[in-house]
């Protein structure tokens, strides 16, 4: 199924995809690009922009900086999610400390997720 977007957010969204972050970096060379299923960097789904969407199983996977735990960015992440969840997109949310601390905790959980759809 293809979304509509935001035209407006397409030159934002290649810049974050050249410029990812280490823990957005890590996640993806290390595990999500070498998945049998077909994962997406910062795909567009409306207004959004997405870290990570893989399509056939319907999921967003996020990785939060500090920022998304300021009264603003979780404000902000109410709204994307009950957004994608109104679209049956289910989100999956880490923490970069998440990324670092745990990294194959997160990847062990993310595949699980994602194992049903494979």
């Amino acid at each position: 199924m293809s979304f509509e977007y935001n035209k407006n957010n397409k030159t934002f969204a290649q810049t974050l995809r050249a410029n990812m972050t280490k823990e957005d970096r890590k996640l993806w060379f290390m595990f999500l690009s070498k998945l049998p299923i077909k994962v997406r960097r910062q795909k567009m789904i409306g207004n959004y922009i997405l870290d990570f969407y893989c399509a056939k199983a319907k999921t967003a996977i996020e990785i939060d900086g500090s920022q998304h735990y300021e009264s603003d960015g979780v404000a902000g992440d109410k709204e994307r999610d009950e957004f994608l969840q109104a679209n049956g997109i289910s989100v999956l949310r880490y923490s970069n400390r998440d990324v670092n601390e745990n990294f194959n905790g997160v990847c062990e959980d993310i595949f699980r997720k994602l194992q049903p759809i494979r």
